[in-house]
């Protein structure tokens, strides 16, 4: 009995795997075209996002909401490593580089998780002895600065081309897999990056810097009192959480193809904290769930929302009628489990 029950706790991580490879090849085979693999992408980019910030608000309980400056900073660097834009505002990159310098991927990843990494030490350094609301006020700020710095960043020296955005973004070819469609290579790097991103996540949690973050978040002046550099965690875990919110940047500006300020408003900031907190804080499952489903749910409401707009008589906005079924939604599971879809054990003990 107990050898069937470990035969069957081993196959289901392989059967879950095989089923995520195929999914692919199953939706080709269905009809169903490129438009949901499209959404399954943004959601894998939205689950490294809210893995991330997990490190922050979820491990540290430091509440951030501007991580989405992260996100940005990734993007805008990665629209301007692989685009003409430096070319077509400076003369010196022209002269070297006439097209552009359309670095490759490989190369731009490390760089943006690198400058992201020191933006959260950039933030975190002046914000250690804040706590709660106003911390979350000061990184709430952190967010809009960079989103108004990209929209103003084109004069006079063109940098981010401002409200206008960066195009002719290069897009992503993954070795090996060029006789496939761009959006299934898409979804097998970003497959590939959202299993690091948990696999370094729950190492984290587990070693001894997890632990000093869980002891920060519970109790500061206890942490303190057993020895943990409350300082250093602080700033590891800006940095850490910081660091995939880049790389996740950048990808999105690949994937996109076009990448302007709006992309990184505050209501994007306020949706990675809800993917969060729905799904479970501090909780590497629930958060995954958590970013899937406010990820995907917008798209698929839009069947809904149709149809709900012609009981009206088209008087309300489908885009309207979608974040209000969101809403009600997020309200209606937050009564119902306070502690997310999916929380802690402990947690689920209380």
């Amino acid at each position: 009995m107990k050898t069937e029950v470990s035969i069957t706790m081993n196959l289901k991580p392989l059967l879950f795997t095989l089923a995520l490879l195929a999914l692919p090849p199953l939706g080709t085979l269905a009809g169903l075209g490129d438009g949901p693999l499209r959404i399954i992408d943004l959601a894998l980019l939205y689950v490294m996002l809210a893995l991330g910030l997990n490190i922050v608000v979820g491990y540290a309980g430091l509440l951030d909401l501007g991580y989405v400056a992260f996100y940005a900073l990734g993007a805008y660097l990665f629209a301007l490593l692989a685009s003409p834009q430096l070319s077509e505002s400076f003369e010196a990159v022209a002269a070297r580089f006439p097209g552009g310098l359309h670095l490759p991927l490989w190369g731009v990843i490390p760089a943006a998780a690198l400058l992201a990494a020191l933006a959260g030490l950039l933030l975190g350094a002046p914000t250690l002895r804040l706590r709660g609301d106003y911390l979350a006020i000061v990184t709430l700020g952190f967010g809009e600065i960079i989103r108004v710095f990209m929209n103003n960043l084109d004069h006079p020296l063109n940098i981010t081309n401002g409200p206008r955005g960066i195009g002719q973004i290069d897009g992503i070819r993954v070795p090996g897999l060029g006789a496939l469609a761009p959006t299934t290579q898409y979804y097998y790097l970003f497959l590939l990056l959202v299993a690091l991103t948990v696999l370094l996540c729950h190492r984290m949690e587990n070693s001894r810097i997890g632990r000093a973050w869980m002891a920060i978040r519970e109790d500061e002046t206890a942490a303190k009192a057993m020895g943990i550099h409350v300082r250093d965690m602080k700033l590891l875990a800006f940095a850490m959480g910081a660091s995939f919110g880049g790389v996740s940047g950048a990808m999105f500006a690949a994937f996109q193809g076009f990448v302007s300020p709006e992309s990184f408003s505050l209501q994007e900031s306020v949706s990675i904290v809800a993917m969060v907190v729905l799904g479970g804080i501090g909780h590497i499952p629930g958060v995954v769930l958590g970013a899937l489903l406010l990820a995907a749910l917008p798209e698929a409401l839009r069947y809904l929302a149709g149809p709900l707009q012609q009981l009206t008589d088209g008087r309300l906005d489908a885009a309207i009628l979608r974040q209000l079924l969101i809403a009600l939604a997020m309200i209606v599971v937050m009564l119902l489990k306070p502690r997310g879809l999916w929380p802690t054990p402990e947690g689920g003990r209380r």
